[in-house]
């Protein structure tokens, strides 16, 4: 699978055109795969097409071929073919026999296609949208079926198709993408040609817009063009991407010119239209290049006589001059039709440049540097003494701490340290009249996220903040919400806040559609959280108890919810209770608590408690216990009053940390004594074990326990239960008359402990199974169900996963960001409450196996071994592969494993398999999570070698003459193919080779002949023979090694007359093994013995050295030239030649000197200018005066020589002030002054700078492109 981004490289060299067919003929599609072998499918509307009586399918090597025999009605649509991961979708129109127009789908497209005449244009066009597909069929495809949506390959429900428009209309194309099984949105780009991103051209004539409609999961992508220009028609192409999958469509844009031009081109018949594999959008010449109209006269039209070339224009001269754009209108004005041949003569056409006579070495064209960093730029110069000067922006740069000038010999260096972004400026070289100019871009270094966000879990309506800590203080960061960015304009919902290196995004109210992803993205990577919204869910901690209570008692209901917002209304019988002096109503944080004093029968009732905005009903009942006191004479027993029928009373239940109070009326006279006493049940491990039971006194100051024994009443308290204190208590009353003794049973209830750590299994891409135990002790009460929350491994904010209860011991926990380090923890729930969290789980990361090895072919076969070639899978999960396992198995049998293990290549022999068994093949690539999918062969392969005739492939520059130097290393290589392995034999002019110095090499594909420093004893001709049993293949290879040719011989001096000599020599005795060049002749003057040359590349054996100076004597020598270079000596004259000093006097001329001064005057005085804020922009003006006027520039008056932001230049006279991305402040009254020692002159100009709407600083309208760049570039 292509990375996002990138275009995949295609199966099919050739594709088949949608062809519109006349009813009853055949219909006839052709592709051509790039290579034999390639399994291919024909479908029609999603399904595969095969061989009947309808469908023909036909198979040659590379050339497949589907035809449609007796097309109907029923036939046409859309149709595909596959070859394996590239698709290719046209149609079939099937039309009645009159109106079928005689074209063929296999048929080359027309090259010759006038543009239809303006009028011709739909109705469409003027409404602003056009997508009208072409009839010969084009990259485009037509809009797909129902089944598109399931199509395995592509990623458009809807392509945008070709469309025509007239100049000054609007148009829209249009791409749908299917979104229902993308986790993110993708990514559309639009471009223009090949390379021009529309995105850097929206503004006045281009908008690009995108939806998504949640009903249908579909993503709308729109090109909108306003107010088209001529310019603007040409290729378009659509590229989405998602995180494994790439697809791509191209479409054409036809543009009806208007006007007179319109009416010229359409005369012409020249489409306004350019090649969609173009980069610029042009006139399309060539059709009038290959065929000129026969009615267009040159001579008679005034058209043609303006197209005609001039016959004394050099045609050459002038496409040497133009750029490459302008190549096809200057072919067509001058009359050439040979477009090939053309840029074939052009391009050997050398380019003559000026050799710079102040610099060996210039400056580099940019440099780039990161911000803190130093940068040095060099220059090399041809006088070591020559004085530099560096300028910045025009302006020289003075030495400083952050500015170091060095001079080495004749280099000259520029250091600037610890740049900064004020350094991102044009800098100058200057040496006397010549400089050097480059550009420095500082760069500044990438912003890393230094703390990252922390995934949230909040309610409806709760306020959310994201908060990211970077490294770098006021970056400029980027907030996304499942991949779209969140803008300024969206305030009224999301809020930015900057601390510092601290950024926050802020919710105020959150929604359900606030949930999702959110990122964080700076310039050095990108931080991402999950934020989940839930509905508002009331949890009940604790929920009110009956009470049975006592006359003038009091009775307190209580309960505790999740929300300590949340507030409700108390209801006695479902009618709302009203406070008063008795009743009180009390709401602290999540706790409300209804008190009720001195009870009376009245009050026995059923109490609820009703959260208000949720449906939940909170209810108890309260008991009134009457006390019944009977009568008795004075000596009455002790009785103690409980309604407990038979005399066992209920379980008291208490929460532990609640009060435990047991009131027991007692009656008796006199008054009885009374004793608290608890039960505690022992083990006896003694043999038998045994249960004992011992009663435990229990005293009125003992610890938490209280005793209170009035007249009537015995109050048994312990402050703050504990689970120790459950168990029986017996409370006994004597008294002299008798005694009365009843057992009261205590359970105290408290939350379950907190569960063991759980455990993580089946880790999936985004899930993973997580398993935990009960608790060791639930509380006195059954375990509910389970709590479950998940965290970062790095972060401290844990996120629940589920609000209700989890009955069971597992959960599979979903939504997990797949190669982040998660941890796991639990709660239990009871009627009392939540649990203590348990520890955490093991850490663990999300990540799913990778999916099957892709291109699993078999490479080579022997009577043994079967070699194997495969590529990595498309998903190879977030923690990389950890490598593959090969597996095989005859028919009939299971499979075994090639090797031990796994190994990291992609390629594999796999040995000592049984000669001529038929064996599958299956390779499986595994990661952190396992084994992925098999990826098998699709046939057995026979083990079994095949006898392939012997080929020696020869390379190309094998076959001509091979030259070495002497002392350099020969290595030839020669590719061949056989089987089994071909014996080889090298010969050397029909001997074989002998020696240390000569080493032949041989692999089971290629032989390679190895000297390591050859010798011209090594030239000859050598022959390489393959054999394979009877059948040879032979190729011979010429090696030719060159040295230095010995210098020329006898070279004397034949002649000597005026100022001139005749030199004489013979050619050298060794040419070193190859043809010469030429010699070089040299001077020397007797006095110096410097010598300097006079002749190169001469190829004669004599000369004549002309232009030597009178009365020097000279010495001459000689050397020999040859591929190698010169001869390592030189034959010279052993006698120096005198030129003899003649009698002759010479008088200078004399001649009148001239006066040329001149004050100075302009020629061309500055112009007024508006310009647009942002570009920069230049005033010129002419200046002639002598002696060279001293130029200045003012702004209202004021100096501009030391403001940075100009740059002034004075070249021949012309001067121009160049102004740096002005802004409307730099409007003004601009003058230039020149003075020099005669007068002076100065002349004004005023510049205008409006400012831009807001809408149009986003980027450069279409309607005034810049000078580099536009849409049709």
């Amino acid at each position: 699978m292509p990375e996002p981004g990138k275009k995949p490289v295609s199966a099919f060299s050739k594709k088949p055109r949608s062809a519109e067919v006349a009813a009853g003929s055949p219909a006839v599609f052709e592709a051509e795969t790039e290579r034999a072998g390639l399994k291919v499918r024909w479908q029609r509307a999603g399904s595969d097409i095969s061989a009947s009586e309808k469908y023909s399918l036909a198979a040659e090597g590379t050339r497949h071929t589907l035809t449609v025999r007796d097309a109907g009605p029923a036939d046409q649509g859309s149709y595909a073919v596959i070859a394996g991961s590239s698709k290719v979708k046209f149609d079939l129109k099937v039309v009645d026999a009159g109106k079928a127009e005689p074209v063929s789908a296999p048929a080359p497209a027309p090259t010759e296609a006038p543009a239809p005449a303006p009028t011709e244009a739909p109705e469409a066009l003027g409404e602003g949208r056009s997508q009208t597909p072409l009839p010969t069929g084009s990259s485009s495809a037509a809009p797909e079926g129902p089944s598109a949506p399931g199509d395995p390959i592509g990623l458009f429900v809807m392509r945008p198709q070709d469309g025509e428009v007239t100049v000054g209309g609007s148009i829209t194309f249009s791409a749908r993408v299917a979104g229902a099984s993308l986790l993110k949105p993708p990514v559309v780009k639009w471009f223009k040609g090949k390379w021009v991103d529309l995105s850097s051209k929206v503004g006045q004539h281009l908008q690009l817009r995108d939806s998504y409609d949640r009903t249908s999961k579909v993503y709308l992508f729109e090109l909108h063009i306003m107010d088209a220009q001529a310019s603007f028609a040409g290729g378009y192409r659509c590229e989405v991407s998602t995180k494994d999958k790439f697809d791509s469509c191209n479409f054409n844009l036809t543009v009806h010119g208007e006007g007179p031009f319109g009416s010229v081109v359409a005369s012409l018949g020249v489409p306004l239209r350019s090649d969609s594999h173009e980069d610029t959008a042009t006139l399309d010449f060539s059709s009038l290049l290959r065929k000129r109209p026969r009615h267009v006269d040159p001579e008679a039209s005034p058209r043609g006589r303006r197209l005609e070339a001039p016959a004394e224009e050099d045609v050459w001269e002038i496409l040497r001059q133009a750029p490459p754009s302008e190549y096809e209108r200057i072919a067509f004005q001058h009359g050439v039709t040979d477009l090939r041949g053309m840029l074939k003569r052009l391009k050997g056409i050398k380019r003559d440049e000026k050799k710079s006579t102040a610099f060996q070495k210039k400056l580099q064209p940019a440099y780039q540097v990161s911000k803190g960093h130093k940068i040095r730029l060099m220059v090399e110069l041809a006088d070591p003494d020559a004085e530099v000067k560096w300028l910045k922006n025009g302006q020289e740069i003075q030495m400083s701490g952050r500015y170091i000038f060095e001079s080495i010999g004749a280099k000259r260096t520029l250091t600037i340290s610890q740049c900064s972004l004020a350094d991102d400026a044009a800098y100058q070289c200057v040496v006397g009249d010549e400089k050097c100019s480059t550009e420095l871009f500082v760069k500044e270094p990438p912003v890393l996220i230094t703390r990252p966000l922390e995934d949230q879990l909040v309610m409806v309506g709760q306020r959310v903040e994201f908060e990211c800590e970077v490294s770098e203080e006021g970056a400029q960061v980027k907030w996304l919400k499942d991949g779209v960015e969140l803008t300024r304009e969206e305030t009224f919902k999301y809020r930015f806040k900057k601390d510092g290196q601290k950024h926050h995004l802020i919710i105020n109210e959150a929604t359900l559609e606030d949930a999702g992803h959110y990122a964080l993205r700076t310039s050095g990577g990108q931080a991402l959280a999950e934020l989940i919204v839930q509905e508002k869910k009331l949890e009940v901690y604790q929920s009110i108890a009956d009470l049975t209570v006592g006359s003038k008692d009091q009775a307190v209901f209580k309960c505790e919810v999740s929300d300590e917002n949340v507030r409700g209304v108390w209801l006695k019988n479902g009618k709302e209770l009203v406070p008063d002096s008795r009743i009180k109503v009390s709401h602290i944080g999540r706790v409300h608590k209804l008190t009720i004093d001195d009870v009376t029968p009245a009050d026995e009732a059923d109490y609820s408690f009703v959260p208000e905005g949720f449906a939940c009903n909170l209810s108890a009942k309260l008991h009134f216990m009457e006390v019944k006191i009977d009568f008795v004479p004075r000596q009455e027993p002790p009785k103690i009053h409980l309604d407990c029928p038979g005399r066992v009373p209920d379980t008291i239940v208490v929460v532990a940390g609640n009060k435990l109070r047991l009131d027991v009326p007692i009656s008796g006279d006199p008054a009885p004594t009374v004793i608290w006493q608890k039960t505690i049940t022992k083990v006896l491990w003694t043999p038998p074990p045994m249960l004992l039971s011992v009663k435990w006194l229990l005293c009125e100051t003992e610890g938490r326990v209280r005793v209170e024994t009035t007249k009537d009443r015995s109050i048994f308290t312990v402050e703050g239960a504990e689970q120790e204190d459950e168990g029986v208590y017996v409370v006994t009353v004597k008294n002299p008359v008798g005694e009365d003794q009843v057992s009261l049973t205590v359970k105290v209830i408290d939350v379950p402990d907190a569960p063991a750590a759980p455990e993580i299994s089946k880790v999936g891409e985004d899930s993973c199974t997580v398993r935990w135990e009960p608790p060791a002790y639930d509380g006195g009460q059954p375990v509910l169900g389970y709590i479950l929350e998940r965290k970062k491994k790095k972060s401290y904010r844990w996120m629940r996963l589920n609000f209700d209860l989890l009955r069971e011991l597992s959960h599979e926990a979903r939504r997990m960001i797949e190669g982040v380090i998660y941890e796991m923890r639990v709660y239990a729930v009871n009627a009392v409450g939540m649990s203590r969290p348990s520890p955490a789980s093991q850490p663990f990361m999300p990540i799913g196996p990778p999916s099957e090895p892709t291109h699993l072919t078999v490479e080579d076969v022997s009577d043994t071994t079967v070699s194997l070639k495969w590529r990595p899978p498309e998903r190879a999960g977030a923690g990389g592969l950890d490598g593959y396992s090969v597996e095989y198995r005859r028919e009939g049998s299971a499979w075994v494993s090639a090797l031990p293990g796994l190994i990291e290549r992609t390629s594999l022999l796999v040995k000592d398999l049984p000669t001529g068994a038929r064996v599958l093949f299956r390779v499986r690539a595994h990661n952190m999570a396992g084994a992925g999918p098999p990826a098998t062969t699709k046939e057995p392969v026979t083990v079994q070698e095949l006898l392939q005739r012997p080929r020696l492939q020869l390379p190309r520059h094998l076959r001509q003459t091979i030259q070495k130097k002497v002392g350099e290393p020969v290595n030839l290589l020669i590719p061949f193919q056989g089987k089994p392995r071909p014996q080889v034999t090298w010969t050397k002019e029909g001997q074989p080779l002998a020696g240390e110095e000569v080493s032949i090499r041989n692999s089971p594909t290629d032989t390679i002949l190895f000297i390591r420093a050859a010798r011209r004893a090594h030239s000859g001709i050598y022959q390489v023979t393959l054999r394979v049993e009877n059948m040879e293949d032979k190729a011979q290879l010429v090696l030719q090694v060159v040295d230095r040719p010995s210098p020329p011989q006898d070279i004397q001096v034949a002649e000597a007359w005026g100022f001139n000599v005749a030199l004489e020599w013979k050619p050298p005795q060794d040419d070193g093994n190859t043809e010469l060049w030429g010699y070089t002749v040299q001077k020397a003057d007797k006095k110096t013995m410097e010598w300097f040359t006079v002749l190169e590349h001469y190829r004669r054996t004599h000369c004549v050295v002309s232009e030597l100076i009178i009365g020097n004597g000279y010495y001459f020598r000689v050397f020999s030239h040859n591929t190698v270079g010169p001869s390592e000596r030189a034959a010279a004259t052993r006698e120096p030649v005198f030129i003899p000093r003649p009698g002759i006097t010479y008088e200078l001329p004399k001649y009148k000197a001239l006066d040329f001064s001149e004050a100075p005057s302009f020629t061309r005085p500055l112009v007024n200018r508006s310009v647009i804020a942002g570009y920069n922009t230049t005033l010129c003006c002419a200046v002639r005066g002598s002696p060279k006027p001293k130029i200045s520039w003012f702004k209202n008056g004021l100096d501009l020589s030391k403001d940075a932001r100009f740059r002034m230049f004075s070249k021949q006279g012309v001067l121009t002030l160049e102004i740096r991305k002005p802004c409307p402040f730099d409007g003004g009254v601009y003058a230039c002054r020149a003075t020099n020692l005669e007068g002076e002159a100065q002349c004004e100009c005023r510049l205008e700078v409006p400012a831009l709407p807001q809408t149009l600083l986003v980027s450069r309208p279409w309607g005034r492109p810049s000078p580099d760049t536009s849409l049709g570039s």
